[in-house]
């Protein structure tokens, strides 16, 4: 039996040992990343023009990511995708980057691989996205989303509004291989405020220039593109400069987003400088606008308008060809984590074999840490 003095030095050790085992535990904690998972799977009736899914049944944009503070200067994130691509497996390296947290002046680094802030929709992650696929122009342009190895550099500024300006700098690889260290670089800036309680706006001009399109090698890697892709987003038109203006206006009731919202979006796209076969005057552009209507809190409609005039290149030539696509859908979300929808695409086109009509069903769902989704 211990005495009254054993009893409070044994009392002593089990709180000494105790407060041991909460700060290993915490400690722990700081060192796990958080980690998240998203499902994407979807059943297509029909093969369409310039699409990243086959017919069928197939698996969409699947991530895996891991995200974690690194200490009071440093965060990162590492985000693994799994498709699905004519009959073939593949993992890619979306993001793999070092983040700053609180730089002076507003100022903040990003430095590794990752998605591009160039457009409206680039910079986000595609299970973000209102409709089952991105735009025509962006699906061709941009590969759906263009991410590469290089380092980004923003700036927000002092002003009573947002205001953010930002430079990035790129291999380049991951539009067209080339001999240059630093073989792409865009600048952009976004804007954006409140019109009202209800109402909110954002506008974006972005410019990526590429400094590998006029190489010798594009074209032999557009014929590689055409025998099959290093991977199922590669960039099929490529120019050495790209132009890309957007614009969002969003309203929700008394900026309550939860009881419902519409959101309007579109942009453009102009691209010149093709290569060293191209006229002064030939270009790609395209454009669509979007409007998305959360009429409960957990339906939603849509409808989304694109066009996209192209020039593909055939060895000392171009054929032009013209893709029009509309789409409407209607999603279903039982939570911020799970989305079920339905989606008819009509596709209009000259110049390409596979345009059609299809009926898209897809699910998205995450599960693990999740952070919020863009503006």
């Amino acid at each position: 039996m211990m005495t009254r003095k054993q009893d409070r030095r044994y009392a002593r050790l089990s709180l000494l040992g105790l407060s041991f085992t909460l700060a290993g535990a915490a400690g722990a904690a700081e060192m796990n990343p958080d980690v998240s998972v998203t499902l994407d799977g979807y059943y297509k009736q029909n093969e369409t023009a310039l699409s990243h899914r086959d017919e069928g049944f197939g698996l969409g944009h699947t991530e895996l990511s891991l995200s974690s503070p690194i200490d009071d200067m440093f965060s990162g994130r590492l985000t693994a995708v799994f498709e699905d691509h004519d009959g073939e497996n593949e993992v890619l390296i979306e993001e793999a980057y070092l983040q700053t947290n609180g730089l002076p002046a507003g100022l903040s680094v990003r430095a590794g691989r990752l998605l591009s802030q160039v457009g409206y929709l680039n910079s986000r992650h595609m299970h973000e996205d209102d409709f089952v696929e991105r735009p025509a122009v962006y699906r061709a342009m941009l590969g759906s989303h263009y991410y590469d190895d290089g380092v980004r550099l923003n700036a927000l500024l002092p002003v009573p509004f947002f205001w953010q300006v930002g430079v990035e700098a790129f291999s380049g690889d991951q539009l067209t291989e080339g001999e240059d260290d630093v073989g792409a670089y865009t600048v952009n800036t976004r804007l954006g405020g409140d019109l009202s309680e209800s109402q909110n706006w954002q506008f974006g001009l972005s410019y990526l220039g590429n400094r590998h399109a006029g190489d010798a090698h594009a074209e032999e890697e557009h014929e590689h593109e055409e025998e099959g892709h290093d991977h199922s987003h590669a960039t099929t038109y490529t120019g050495e400069n790209l132009y890309i203006a957007d614009a969002v206006w969003k309203w929700a009731p008394n900026g309550n987003n939860r009881a419902g919202q519409v959101t309007l979006s579109g942009e453009y796209f102009y691209q010149d400088d093709l290569g060293p076969h191209a006229n002064s005057g030939d270009s790609n552009d395209g454009w669509y606008v979007s409007a998305v209507y959360q009429f409960a809190p957990q339906w939603s409609a849509g409808a989304r308008y694109g066009e996209a005039d192209l020039l593909e290149a055939h060895g000392d030539h171009f054929h032009s060809q013209t893709l029009e696509e509309s789409e409407v859908m209607l999603a279903w979300s039982r939570s911020h984590f799970s989305t079920v929808r339905l989606q008819y695409t009509h596709q209009s086109a000259d110049g390409f074999e596979h345009a059609d009509n299809t009926v898209t069903v897809q699910y998205v769902m995450s599960f693990g840490a999740h952070g919020s989704h863009g503006y």
